[in-house]
């Protein structure tokens, strides 16, 4: 798990942004603590930080290959690397130098050319230069778990897994993108490809791309997620598939040279991960954390389960605080702005874990992939609206608008009046059109949110709508929240996160489930709890979905009252938020009765963010490296 930054020159001049991209290695330092390097020529220059999992002692980068004709730049974790090299080894007669994962992607790119990354089982982003063919060559995993930016300018074209390191080198301006902006008032995030600042993009997950000296980026899709849903005769087969699926990706995610350990939120999923990662690890420690407000921690039950399954288990509880006080921190290491407030918990106990390990496993992309998530049974619930007639359903909407804010009834008829496409766009939805227009001064009524997922509804038409939802978040919640607060909270603690349930092999068997057996009226993931009763604790098994919940609700009526406030009416964003209106919300919340915690937060993180990266008002203390006692 590491950092690079690679730059390919429109006109030979590499040479002469070398100390720029080794000068902004220092902004990605906490991806990487161990080592860094640079290597150019004259049309390219990369420059790489290490944290090392794998062949310690070896496998450094840039990694040199075939004499030099290649130069490896590597971000991730291949699990199945040892099965590469042997395959290689046997076909193709390849020698290998190291005993790490990235030369089996070079190696590989050399004997079967873009058709490795399919090959690839892992998390991933990298860069080849080819000095004879002198073509760049990258990718980034299935899923979207490790970052790419890109940024072009006069000089040439930039790739990097940190937005800052970009902006050290090719300042682009303040420039908003007031289009990514809206999207992310409504969103909480930034959706691929865009970034906050127009002028940087990011690769999409599950792409790879080609790119000459002097011309432009082509790129090239080459995961396609596909839900074959097959027809299930024998239940009990399944769930002996999903177990076996699982228990597969697990074993392969433990393979590293340093201790692994596990998060533990007291949910089904990363039960699931730490009972299976303790078969290849009997001294397994698991982390989990909460804060001190009833309701607001699993600490009690993750203790249980660690109990359950004989495991140690270290906790954090975080204050309201050292909330207030590191967000703006959060904010730095995050590069965009993505307001879930579960990345403040998961950045304390990724700081605790690093005390004591290297690399954690944790259990995202679960709900995903099996159907986890309570809005999926939506479509159960709003099943009798289908018998509706569409002028009866229209004058149904029409009718919820006259019910009070809060009302009960008034969202169900809402979006039983609506077609999916319009009224699923993902987990989060903060801030209605009708709503943002009083907030957002360069609002435009032309942008929708349905921009960002009408092709992906176009594209799944053979799906039912709870599938349809499904593969929606894939390419929006999963990429644009899930992943990047893993990724970023995880690496600012010099942390390597493995998440086994996005596993193209796992993916495989899940992907193929029949709604029935994913979504009951009863529960959701159905399939996935058969398959592992006998793998987590009864207690766990069918319990409600918690994650890590932060009491931002009550502690912004009181404890965070002034320091939200001041740090609306201290922004220099109001050419974007007009603070008018975030004050209205704020007091209007703090009287209540409505809760509009989420919104506030939505607005206070874009304004930290603004005042980092646009004022350079804000300029947090980045905090000394933490270190394992044990490895």
């Amino acid at each position: 798990m590491c950092g690079l930054i690679g730059f390919l020159s429109a006109d030979g001049a590499a040479a002469a942004v070398a100390p720029e991209i080794e000068g902004s290695l220092v902004s990605m330092r906490h991806r990487g603590p161990d080592e860094g390097g640079v290597w150019h020529d004259d049309d390219a220059a990369i420059g790489f930080r290490r944290l090392s999992i794998i062949d310690i002692d070896h496998s450094h980068q840039p990694l040199p290959w075939l004499d030099g004709r290649y130069q490896l730049i590597f971000n991730g974790e291949i699990y199945n690397y040892l099965e590469l090299r042997e395959r290689l080894t046997r076909d193709f007669g390849t020698t290998f130098v190291t005993d790490g994962d990235g030369e089996a992607i070079v190696a590989g790119y050399h004997h079967l050319g873009p058709k490795i990354v399919r090959e690839l089982r892992g998390m991933f982003a990298f860069l080849i230069w080819d000095s004879h063919e002198r073509v760049l060559f990258g990718a980034r995993d299935w899923f979207g778990i490790k970052p790419l930016f890109t940024m072009t300018d006069e000089r040439g074209t930039f790739f990097s897994s940190e937005k800052k390191s970009l902006l050290d080198v090719a300042a682009p301006g303040g420039a908003v993108d007031t289009t990514a902006l809206q999207h992310y008032l409504t969103l909480q995030y930034v959706p691929e490809p865009a970034s906050m600042h127009r002028a940087i993009r990011r690769v999409e997950s599950g792409t790879w791309f080609t790119m000459r000296p002097g011309e432009s980026l082509t790129t090239h899709r080459y995961f396609h997620p596909d839900f074959a849903i097959r027809k299930v005769d024998e239940p009990e087969k399944l769930y002996r598939e999903i177990a076996e699926a699982l228990e597969d990706s697990v074993e392969k995610h433990m393979r590293a040279d340093v201790t692994v350990g596990s998060f533990l939120s007291g949910g089904i999923d990363s039960t699931a991960v730490a009972a299976l990662a303790k078969r290849h690890n009997p001294k397994l420690l698991t982390f989990t954390t909460g804060f001190e407000r009833e309701g607001y921690s699993e600490i009690d039950v993750a203790a249980e389960s660690a109990a359950a399954i004989g495991v140690e288990h270290i906790t954090k509880v975080v204050s309201a605080q050292e909330m207030m006080d590191t967000l703006p921190l959060i904010v730095w290491y995050l590069d965009d702005p993505v307001a879930d407030p579960a990345l403040v918990p998961l950045y304390f106990i990724a700081r605790e874990a690093r005390k004591h390990v290297k690399v954690v496993l944790s259990g995202e992309g679960a709900d995903e992939l099996f159907g986890g998530y309570t809005i999926y049974r939506e479509p159960i619930s709003l099943r009798a609206f289908e018998r509706v007639p569409r002028p009866l359903r229209r004058g149904l909407g029409r009718l919820s608008e006259r019910i009070p804010e809060g009302r009960r009834g008034k969202d169900l008829l809402r979006r039983g009046s609506i077609g999916i496409e319009e009224r699923y766009y993902g987990n989060a939805r903060i801030f209605r059109p009708e709503e943002m227009q009083h907030l957002l001064k360069t609002y435009d009524p032309s942008v929708s949110y349905m921009d960002v997922t009408r092709k992906l509804y176009e594209q799944t038409t053979h799906l039912d709508d709870s599938t349809r939802m499904q593969y929606v978040d894939l390419f929006t919640w999963l990429r644009g929240d899930i992943l990047v607060k893993a990724d970023k909270m995880t690496m600012a603690n010099s942390l390597e996160l493995r998440v086994p349930f996005l596993d193209t092999e796992v993916f495989a068997v899940g992907s193929s489930i029949p709604t029935n057996e994913k979504i009951t009226k009863e529960t959701t993931k159905y399939a996935l709890r058969r398959a592992l009763e006998s793998i987590v604790p009864p207690h766990v098994l069918h319990r409600a979905k918690l994650g890590f919940p932060v009491p931002i609700r009550h502690w912004l009526k009181d404890t965070m009252y002034d320091w939200a406030r001041d740090i609306i009416v201290s922004s220099q964003a109001d050419a974007f938020i007009s603070k008018d209106e975030a004050l209205r919300l704020l007091d209007a919340h703090r009287a209540g009765p409505h809760d509009y915690s989420r919104k506030i937060w939505t607005i206070l993180v874009f304004l930290i963010w603004h005042g980092i990266f646009v004022e350079q008002r804000i300029t947090p203390e980045i905090p000394a490296p933490v270190y394992p006692v044990r490895l």
